[in-house]
């Protein structure tokens, strides 16, 4: 299962001990589903996580979050962005990780934004699911 996590996803998992989003953040780290992740998306998982207010309210420093982002680089499957299909999105922040998707060959785009990918990622043939939809039709990610 071939998945991309947009940053909600991965931040949200970052932020909760429970819930869908973290069980796929383990999931991917730990290599239980193909997670596709192009540099431009690595980046701005880095960038969301070494905010200052996201690091304090975590209680990490600097070091702790590079460990996790030094596993996620470990852990992914690397995507370029060979074609670039602008504008498809209403958001032109969102355009990165729909081209990491479309790029990647990925079954799924998991997102708490789903309205804002479905039409665009309908016409690549991506689904586009919230995290607790795709763990429902795919239980054995939380094995």
């Amino acid at each position: 299962m071939r998945v991309v996590l947009d940053t909600d996803v991965f931040f949200s998992g970052v932020m909760s001990r429970q819930g869908a989003s973290r069980i796929l953040l383990r999931g991917g780290l730990s290599g239980r589903f193909s997670w596709l992740m192009s540099p431009a998306l690595f980046l701005e998982y880095e960038a969301v996580l070494m905010r200052p207010e996201n690091l304090e309210t975590l209680r990490w420093d600097k070091g702790e979050a590079s460990l996790l982002l030094a596993g996620i680089a470990d852990a992914i499957a690397p995507v370029n962005l060979d074609f670039v299909w602008r504008p498809q999105l209403t958001d032109p922040a969102d355009e990165m990780v729909l081209e990491t998707a479309v790029n990647g060959g990925v079954e799924y785009l998991v997102t708490f934004n789903v309205r804002h990918f479905l039409p665009a990622a309908k016409r690549f043939g991506i689904n586009t699911l919230r995290p607790g939809e795709l763990l429902a039709q795919h239980p054995e990610v939380l094995r």
